[in-house]
């Protein structure tokens, strides 16, 4: 269920948007062209959430708030493009001394944007991230790391998009191609892992707005109404069978089988 009205006068410009998903519902409201301010709100039950929903609608309406027909009153759009996403990620390699510090300024940056520039990040990140949940790049991870859990691979996949869209496609194609980044891991010491990467956008709107991430996801939830479930993959591959590890990646397999990262 969603209502998207306006109200406009001589003296005023004004839209109101509602989104209503199970139990709770979302509202952007705020002058037209603009981003609008976000709230989100929670009910016991669905029945209760529609109720209040169909309420809020019929006081805009007598009020004088008109559905919004044309395309000229609009709310703000995102100003967050996937060339926009990948620009930010380069960026902040150049804030900071280590991976830690880059995501910090990451959070700041993205902070200092609209709410829906920060959703519309972490539109992209999830696109992404969940594109990588492959079984050759599990393989991949379990060779480099000699063993890798599910959420070691989570974490795994969230330094593969820290590295860049290149690194990131070409991974995608070929993990083999991680070979050069990983080894450079081993000279320093470090571990092909970026969990906090997974919570930039959700630390960037709680610094934003001082909502905590319960609101963030529910109000996420609220405006993309996507399905980013985790997918259920065969792994093509058995971690008691070394052979056929060694197979699927001779050069990853040279450089960690017997020495993988973190010994």
């Amino acid at each position: 269920m969603e209502a998207h009205l306006i109200y406009t006068s001589r003296f005023s410009n004004k839209f109101w948007k509602i989104s209503v998903a199970k139990t709770s519902f979302a509202i952007i409201y705020g002058r037209i062209g603009t981003d609008g301010t976000v709230r989100v709100k929670d009910f016991s039950s669905p029945e209760a959430c529609k109720k209040e929903a169909h309420r809020l609608i019929q006081s805009k309406l007598k009020k004088g708030y008109r559905p919004h027909v044309t395309a000229q009153h609009e709310i703000k759009e995102s100003s967050m493009t996937e060339a926009h996403f990948w620009q930010l990620i380069d960026d902040c390699k150049s804030h900071g001394d280590d991976a830690l510090e880059h995501v910090e300024w990451l959070v700041s940056r993205l902070s200092e944007k609209s709410v829906t520039d920060i959703i519309s990040f972490d539109s992209f990140l999830n696109e992404h991230y969940f594109k990588s949940y492959t079984s050759d790049l599990w393989a991949a991870a379990y060779i480099a790391k000699g063993g890798c859990s599910d959420d070691g691979f989570d974490y795994f996949r969230a330094w593969m998009l820290y590295l860049g869209k290149d690194a990131y496609y070409e991974a995608i194609a070929d993990p083999q191609s991680l070979l050069p980044y990983l080894k450079g891991l081993k000279k320093q010491e470090e571990m092909p892992q970026l969990e906090e990467l997974l919570s930039v956008a959700s630390d960037a709107y709680e610094k934003k707005t001082g909502n905590d991430f319960d609101d963030y996801i529910k109000l996420y939830d609220q405006l993309m109404q996507e399905d980013y479930s985790v997918p259920d993959i065969d792994l093509d591959w058995d971690e008691d069978d070394e052979e056929s590890l060694r197979k699927m990646f001779p050069e990853l397999w040279e450089a960690f089988g017997e020495n993988p990262l973190g010994t």
